[in-house]
């Protein structure tokens, strides 16, 4: 099973429409956005799923700015190893949420995760600009 991760602290996965089909595209951390099996389905997918396959990859980030940039406006989640550390970071590139183990979240409990939900104030440029 997994947890899902969003501002609003832990929940279920609602997401019922599978990653294989059209509603839906997983990409690696190493995926390349403009090979056609990738760009192709941009346009037409509700939620891309982007892997973390350690907690140090942060290819996975570049990818959430990436697709922001180009235009995507689904439901975009990172999913793997992403620490409670990461939110903000992730919520700044373009997540709107993160997809965890339940070991993880044993671990690493809501209250970790929700000490960084309000991601918009706790950037080093808010603290610059004072």
């Amino acid at each position: 099973m997994s947890v899902i991760v969003t501002d609003r602290g832990f929940g279920p996965d609602d997401w019922t429409d599978g990653f294989e089909g059209a509603e839906a595209l997983d990409l690696a951390s190493d995926a390349d956005l403009d090979a056609p099996e990738v760009a192709d389905r941009l346009g037409s997918v509700r939620m891309v799923r982007v892997a973390f396959p350690s907690f140090s990859d942060g290819r996975g980030f570049t990818l959430a700015r990436l697709l922001r940039l180009r235009g995507y406006r689904g439901r975009l989640r990172a999913q793997g190893h992403v620490i409670a550390d990461q939110y903000a970071m992730a919520r700044r590139a373009g997540f709107d949420e993160v997809e965890i183990a339940d070991d993880l979240a044993e671990r690493q409990p809501e209250d970790q995760w929700m000490a960084r939900a309000d991601w918009r104030a706790h950037d080093y440029q808010a603290r610059i600009r004072g």
